[in-house]
């Protein structure tokens, strides 16, 4: 049996199992190539039965000469040679799994250039600076990825080295960690595509793109895409580069968007719903690299599966249709009517999506006693911190005048799916209210924020959602068809569910076993790390000071009433803070522990924290919101493939966070309770939890990750107001 086939193989055999084979990359290449006659650069595909037998045994004897079989079969297609250093071939390297496996190797460019064939390049082009700027982004990616700092010079090792690291990264920790999680077998193995290079870099008539078939934010019917002339395909999707919509190639290149708009419309009725391509035009001329089926909003999916379903000659049924969105239908997405002849105050943002309108407060204990007298508030503030949490979590719109979509309250709006703008400029938030271009709006003014434009009014806007048209039509085909719908259920309060969470899945994992009732000298030995954590979380429970402590309830009780009988601690809206002489002590117990670590050492650790908390805030940034073409839409949790992606950023980040954090808390020992904690969100994750990436609700590990900043800020002798204000938080 072969270990390598060409991209136009057709096999005799179902399809499943040509998936199984070739991956799924190469089987919708097969479709594009073999079955619709699409124009796709020749390609073959390296098997993943010749994956397992290298995993098992080493390179397969018989692979190098197949390999060589096919690359002159390629050459021949192309009319270029591999290594020829008068008109190189260049190859694309791909992965490509039987089920789509993130955290994979990336791809490889223009693999295939060294001195001789960059001058060949060079020549044959007429550019030097195109081959020149070809040749960089072939070593860039060749030694991320494959791991080296030389590179081999004779292409065959190039070819080599790119497919045993693709082998190679099947048994890598996020594979290892996908497939346990999403049940994959661990002896499917992976394929490897190689492709020949065609060049949207090559000259102004060239250019490369990604466009959807339909708008996957709204679902509208017509081509979605960007486009970017003289450049490859990373330059896209990289946002390095600002790109144009695919609609200006109608304007530049008619019979090139002719012939692109049939492609797509081929494709679409192919597959049946909506598709995501890669393409490359080469001197006018059109190639195809990729398609799979898009992402697209909630809302998207629901006019995408009417409209498909009521095109008389497109091939989905009125069942197939609801089958695919029945989850949405219990609940479906809502639409915001926008407030005629109103003017916006501000805008910022869109951090949380809704809008909500209400009582201007500028402080937590200020949104606490107006919830309590029963008036719907909306809490603004420069930015928020773990002061604030009480305050954010009774109140019905958040604002924030700096911070971005990774902010402190950007995470946790979205957390308790309260309508947040953040990052509004024009808004100067002070102690009696807040101002805006000179108009000012004191505390109890009436405001609304919508968290779905990023726009601030004056006022309460009225009729703010209706439904989408389309959920209506959908839910009315379920019923007559006997389908069942199903959605997420209702979400507790954000207060009570935060301490019944947190206790409830604390007690699960034993951190809250109760040891004996301690004495006297445990309480004087605790005290400085309650003072402490009280002073790092702002407020919190008995159960939540139990987990940060990693002791038992009973005794996070004991020593927080300890302190409120000292008048160092107080209750408040149903949890405990420090009072102002606890302040006191807690800073006091902070320089300390910061003077006995060394003032050196704790700005040091804090210096080297912050590469990492820019990891962290874009992972939880991308597990709350994901792109759909140029919007940012709430992540809804319903593409597994999507979410595995971003476990995999949080398991690259928790691997490095682990290994930086040991030795630092070497020097400060009460960081280590951040390490078990750390790893128990991790782990909760991992294992299917979502909350314990970032919900307020539970212990989760943007909530311990916000925290251990905040204790680094704390030793260093910093204020996070000025980290803020220097960019550093």
């Amino acid at each position: 049996m072969s270990l390598v086939y060409d991209c136009d193989h057709r096999h005799d055999r179902p399809a499943a199992e040509v998936t199984a084979l070739v991956g799924g990359k190469a089987a919708n290449l097969a479709i594009m190539a073999g079955d619709l006659g699409l124009p796709v650069p020749p390609a073959f595909t390296v098997t993943t039965e010749a994956c397992r037998e290298y995993l098992a045994t080493g390179w397969p004897p018989s692979l190098d000469m197949e390999l060589r079989e096919r690359m002159a079969r390629m050459e021949e297609l192309a009319g270029h040679s591999f290594g020829d250093p008068a008109d190189p071939l260049l190859v694309s390297v791909r992965s490509g799994a039987p089920v789509s496996m993130p955290g994979m190797m990336d791809t490889i460019l223009n693999l295939g250039l060294n001195d001789a064939t960059t001058a060949g390049l060079a020549a044959a082009s007429g550019s030097p600076r195109f081959a020149a700027n070809c040749r960089e982004r072939f070593e860039t990616m060749f030694r991320e990825t494959v791991g080296v700092a030389e590179i081999p010079a004779d292409p065959w090792q190039q070819l080599r080295a790119a497919i045993e690291a693709v082998f190679r990264s099947w048994n890598g920790d996020r594979a290892r960690a996908y497939r346990q999680r999403e049940g994959i077998p661990d002896d499917l193995g992976t394929a490897v595509t190689v492709q020949a290079m065609v060049y949207g870099n090559r000259s102004v008539d060239s250019a490369t793109g990604v466009l959807f078939t339909r708008n996957p934010a709204t679902g509208e019917p017509v081509l979605y895409g960007d486009i970017l002339f003289n450049a490859q395909g990373e330059d896209v999707v990289a946002g390095t580069h600002p790109t144009e919509p695919i609609s200006v190639l109608g304007e530049r290149m008619p019979a090139v968007a002719r012939e692109l708009r049939a492609a797509a419309d081929r494709l679409e009725r192919h597959h049946a719903d909506l598709c995501d391509i890669e393409f490359t035009i080469e001197h006018g001329r059109l190639w195809l690299l990729q398609c799979r089926i898009g992402k697209r909003s909630p809302r998207a999916a629901l006019r995408i599966a009417r409209d498909m379903a009521e095109t008389p000659d497109f091939p989905l049924t009125r069942a197939e249709a609801v089958a695919r969105v029945a989850h949405l239908l219990a609940d479906p997405p809502r639409i915001a009517i926008d407030p005629v002849g109103v003017t916006p105050i501000a805008t910022g943002l869109p951090a949380s999506p809704g809008r909500a309108g209400g009582d201007l407060v500028v402080t937590p204990e200020g949104a606490i006693a107006a919830a309590e007298a029963g008036r719907a508030v909306i809490l603004a503030r420069a930015e928020t911190s773990p002061d604030d949490v009480h305050g954010m979590a009774v109140a019905a719109g958040i604002l924030t005048s700096t911070g971005g979509l990774a902010s402190h309250a950007a995470v946790v709006a979205r957390g308790w799916a309260i309508p947040a703008v953040v990052g509004a400029r024009e808004v100067r938030v002070d102690g009696d209210g807040i101002e805006v271009a000179g108009r000012r709006f004191d505390l109890g003014a009436a405001i609304t924020v919508d968290g779905d434009t990023g726009e601030v009014f004056a006022g309460l806007i009225d009729g703010a959602y209706v439904v989408v048209p389309e959920a209506p039509v959908l839910r009315a085909w379920a019923d007559e068809l006997g389908i069942p719908v199903g959605g997420q259920p209702a979400s507790p309060s954000p207060v009570a569910g935060a301490r019944e969470d947190e206790a409830h899945d604390a007690a699960r994992d034993g951190s809250l076993e109760s040891p004996p009732a301690p004495g006297e000298a445990v309480l004087e030995l605790l005290t400085d790390d309650v003072l402490t954590m009280l002073l790092v979380k702002g407020y919190t429970t008995a159960e939540g000071a139990a987990v940060a402590l990693a002791t038992g309830v009973d005794r996070a009780t004991a020593a927080i009433d300890a302190l409120v009988a000292d008048g160092l601690a107080e209750p408040a809206a149903g949890a405990f803070r420090l009072t102002a002489e606890g302040r006191e002590r807690a800073r006091a117990a902070v320089a300390r522990t910061a003077a006995a670590w060394g003032p050196a050492a704790a700005a040091a650790a804090l210096d080297a924290f912050l590469a990492l908390d820019q990891r962290m805030k874009a992972t939880v940034t991308h597990w709350q919101v994901r792109e759909d073409g140029d919007e940012q839409v709430l992540n809804d949790h319903t593409d597994p493939e999507y979410d595995a992606g971003v476990l995999a950023e949080l398991s690259s980040l928790h691997a490095d966070a682990i290994e930086w954090l040991g030795p630092v808390a070497e020097g400060l020992p009460r960081l280590r309770t951040y390490v078990d904690r750390l790893e128990r969100a991790f782990a909760a994750a991992r294992a299917g939890d979502g909350r314990y990436v970032a919900s307020p609700r539970v212990d989760s590990y943007h909530g311990c990750w916000f925290e251990l900043h905040e204790d680094l800020i704390l030793h260093a002798g910093r204020t996070r107001a000025d980290e803020v204000a220097a960019g550093r938080a």
